[in-house]
Formats: C-alpha cells, sequence, structure tokens
C-alpha cells in the first residue's frame, strides 16, 4: 500500500519491570502473606478492520502492569497498578494483603500443592509480528477482498478484522517460582453476506493462530474464505429444506468443537461447578460427584490442551505457574476430570491441571478453556458418510444456544448437505439439531481423523468480565438416530 509508514509501540520488560516482581513477592511476605505471586505483563496490539474495501479501523495499543495475588489469615487478596515503581508496588502489596485479611473467612482458603518451577518459555515464529509492516498485513487481508468482488455472484457485505497481539509475562511466587514467557497470537475475523435471487445467507469466521505472520499462508486464509463465499452462493442458489426427523448427522469439525467447548468445556469449569459462577458465566449440570459418569459413547474424548502446537491459547505454564498438559474432560464417554486451578483443586481434594489464565495483568487468573477439541480416532469422511442410508452432513454452523447449566443445546447449521445412500447430494439450509448433552454425545458411534484447531473464539467469563483466546475444533463426528428439524 502506498503511504506512510504506522508507528509501532517499541515498550518491552526490562530489568527494573523484573526486579519490581521479585520485591512484590518479598514484601508480600514480609507484610504477613503466607503465600504471594506476583505477574508482570506487557502486551502490544495491532487492530484494523477492513469494511467493503475501505480501512475503516486501525488501532495501535501497548499495556503493561503488575498483578499481586496474596494469602493472608485464610483470606485471598488481589491489586494491580500499571505504574512501575517501587512505592506503587507496595502499595498494592499493601491493598492485597489488607483485603485478604479483612476477609475474616470461616473457611480458610487454600491452594493444591505443587512444586516450584524455573522456566523460560516462547511460541516461535517463522515470520516475526514485529518484523512485518502493518501496511503488508492490510495488503493481505486487501488481496482477499478483492478475490471476493471477482467472484460473478453478489456480495454486498464484506468485514474484515485483523488482531495481532504480542504477550510478554514474568511470573513469580513465594515458593520458589520464576516463569518468563513470550507469546505472539494472530487472529482473523471475517463476516460475509451473499445475496441470490433476492435471498441473502450471512456467515461469520474466527481463525486464530500462536506464531508469527506465516499463519495467513499456514492456515490457508485466502482459500477458506473464497470457499466459504462459494459454498453460501451454491447453498442460496440450490439448496433445498433441511429434513426433518430422525435420522444420522454427521457432524464437521467446527460443529464438534463448538460442541466440544459449549457442553463440555464450560460444564467441566471446577470454579462452575462449585457454584462461582452461576450469577455471571453459569452453572453446570456436572457436581463434584460427577467424575466416572457416563455422559457419551465409549467412541467420545473431548480434551482442553492448551500445548497444541499453534492453538491460539498455547501455553507451556499457566498464570499460577503449574505445567500444562493435555486434560481429557470426557473421556471414553465417562466424565473424567475438571478444569482446575489450585484454589479449586484444594476445595475437591486433587491437584491443580494449569487451567488458570487471566486476560491481563489486572485481573485475577481463574479456571478457562484453552484449545478445546473433540480428539481424533481413525475414521476417514467419506468413510462415515458412507455409512449413512439418509441423514445430513453439518459441515459447519451459523448459530448456536445452550442454558444456563450446559445441558439443553441448540446448533444450526450454515454449510450442510444431504446425504443419500452413503452419497453427498444437495446442499440443504438451515439444519437444526436440539438435544441434551448427554443426548448429543451418546449418539456419536464414528469418530475422523481430520482434527481441526484453529477455529477461534472469545471465552467470555467472570466479573469483572475476563473475554479470553479460545480454540474449539476437533475431529468429524457420525451422530446415529438423532432427531433434526
Amino acid at each position: 500500500m502506498v503511504g506512510p509508514a504506522f508507528p509501532r509501540p517499541t515498550r518491552g520488560m526490562d530489568m527494573a519491570d523484573l526486579d519490581l516482581v521479585d520485591f512484590a513477592v518479598d514484601y508480600a511476605r514480609q507484610k504477613g502473606a503466607t503465600y504471594a505471586e506476583a505477574r508482570f505483563e506487557h502486551q502490544t496490539n495491532e487492530d484494523f478492520i477492513l469494511k467493503n474495501s475501505v480501512l475503516d479501523a486501525l488501532y495501535f495499543g501497548e499495556d503493561s502492569g503488575i498483578g499481586v495475588r496474596v494469602l493472608a489469615n485464610g483470606g485471598l487478596g488481589f491489586a494491580a497498578t500499571n505504574s512501575m515503581t517501587k512505592g506503587d508496588v507496595k502499595a498494592i502489596v499493601d491493598d492485597a494483603v489488607k483485603i485478604a485479611k479483612a476477609a475474616h473467612r470461616k473457611d480458610p482458603i487454600s491452594f493444591a500443592p505443587e512444586q516450584p518451577v524455573v522456566a523460560n518459555w516462547s511460541v516461535p515464529q517463522v515470520k516475526k509480528l514485529s518484523d512485518v509492516p502493518v501496511e503488508e498485513k492490510i495488503e493481505e487481508i486487501v488481496h482477499i477482498d478483492r478475490e471476493l468482488k471477482d467472484l460473478k455472484f453478489k456480495i454486498p457485505a464484506r468485514y474484515f478484522q485483523q488482531s495481532n497481539k504480542q504477550i510478554d509475562k514474568y511470573f513469580v511466587n513465594s515458593e520458589g517460582s520464576k516463569i518468563r514467557s513470550f507469546s505472539p497470537r494472530v487472529r482473523l475475523f471475517y463476516f460475509l453476506t451473499v445475496a441470490h435471487n433476492g435471498n441473502v445467507e450471512q456467515t461469520y469466521q474466527n481463525y486464530g493462530w500462536s506464531g508469527g505472520w506465516e499463519a495467513v499462508n499456514e492456515l490457508q486464509m485466502r482459500r477458506r474464505v473464497i470457499d466459504e463465499a462459494k459454498s453460501m452462493d451454491n447453498s442460496l442458489a440450490h439448496g433445498k429444506k433441511s429434513p426433518e426427523g430422525k435420522m444420522d448427522l454427521v457432524a464437521g469439525p467446527q460443529v464438534s468443537g463448538i460442541a466440544a467447548h459449549e457442553s463440555c468445556g464450560h460444564p467441566t469449569e471446577a470454579d462452575r461447578i462449585l457454584g462461582r459462577e452461576a450469577a455471571q458465566a453459569g452453572k453446570s449440570f456436572i457436581t463434584p460427584a460427577s467424575i466416572g459418569q457416563r455422559v457419551g459413547s465409549p467412541v467420545v474424548n473431548v480434551c482442553d490442551d492448551p500445548t497444541i502446537e499453534h492453538g491460539i491459547a498455547f501455553y507451556a505454564y499457566d498464570d499460577e505457574g503449574v505445567k500444562a498438559r493435555r486434560r481429557y474432560l470426557y473421556k471414553d464417554g465417562i466424565i473424567n476430570e475438571f478444569l482446575q486451578n489450585r484454589e479449586t483443586a484444594a476445595i475437591l481434594g486433587t491437584r491443580s491441571n494449569g487451567s488458570a489464565r487471566a486476560t491481563a495483568y489486572n485481573v485475577e487468573a481463574i479456571v478457562r478453556m484453552a484449545n478445546t477439541f473433540v480428539e481424533p480416532k481413525d475414521w476417514g469422511l467419506e468413510e462415515m458418510i458412507s455409512g449413512v442410508k439418509f441423514g445430513v452432513y453439518m459441515k459447519s454452523f451459523m448459530e448456536w444456544n445452550i442454558d444456563d447449566k450446559r445441558f439443553n443445546g441448540k446448533y444450526v447449521g450454515r454449510e450442510a448437505y444431504l446425504i443419500e445412500n452413503g452419497q453427498v447430494t444437495t446442499p440443504v439450509r438451515k439444519t437444526v439439531i436440539e438435544l441434551t448433552t448427554p443426548t448429543f454425545w451418546g449418539a456419536v458411534d464414528a469418530v475422523g481423523k481430520d482434527l481441526e484447531i484453529f477455529h477461534a473464539g472469545f471465552c467470555g467469563k467472570s466479573d469483572p468480565g475476563q473475554a479470553l483466546d479460545a480454540a474449539l475444533g476437533g475431529a468429524s463426528m457420525r451422530l446415529r438416530n438423532v432427531y433434526l428439524r
């Protein structure tokens, strides 16, 4: 693009910042904290919006600061500041300790034990975000928009939002943990409207990547956007009303991903199970006694794994310094484990599985999903479809809804096709599957090998609200004899 280069933030993390983090933890112990942790974060954000070929907005943001959390007299206190001076850090430590001591809890808060960790991790970048001018990033999206305009059908609304984030962190606690990290993230959201013979189809898609600007090529964004637009026009031109009644359904990775996130990830959050999110994000049909309860067929494994390479929610250690690992939430169709932080783990008599995350330095880390997905098996997509006499292949969704306890769910197809005698035939419009969580997962008899993990979302929880990066995906699945309408 022609024009002046746009400025970019330059501040990073220096030794003075790191020293203040160490100081905060030492000072908290002097003030009577039985446990203390401090988390410094520096984030840079680069976002732009392209609306019908016009650069509608361009934003550069930078924020940094330190959050301190302490246990004292059985209470928990948290405070934060973006002023990196010794006096201001002392002030937030004083506040956090005062809050904790003032709680006067009947049931003292404790954290499940963890060994101290000293680590330094980062996400590799083939093409560093900081090395790519924003003009080049804008031009890439402009090119996609041009290709859309060149298609031989009407696309009256084309909206793109492209976001790049770089996150530096330094975490220290009074048990001896010291963890530094660097995480670059790329996200592309788009919304399209296609019109054909007076009818309209709309879609939105969200893709995310941990890494550098190579994301655009690795995720094949040009192909994905163009294919989506073509499928919308095909649906409008040739789509029939989706059949109703009991039949088989083959769900694509995007559909299995939203179901995994909403009807497995959320209800297995330990804070939600304990009632901590009832007034914010909701409740759960799962109770603390539900471990071992069947919720799906034996072929169903739903996982949450922060260590999936390039998943937008990748991390090696969580925001409490606990090593990340794959969590089998539903395993062989059985509720296997909950997403835990150190506080919920202590209450439930287990260990944290590294599920504590915060959106920024100025909010507490709470129990969160990361990259949540249906674990792949060994079925091919065509193999699953060939076993269906009559049904629907729902490749993607346009709408979803689920109740407060994550028990009654509804998913509406965007790109879907009729299956007749084992063959995909005509497109069908607005297939609806509305089932309870156990009925949905209990109907699965085959899981594919086509894992997709790069559909991204913003997962909302807590008060004040935290909208955090999350990936949702999985493999295709076949559900037998479910009711569609």
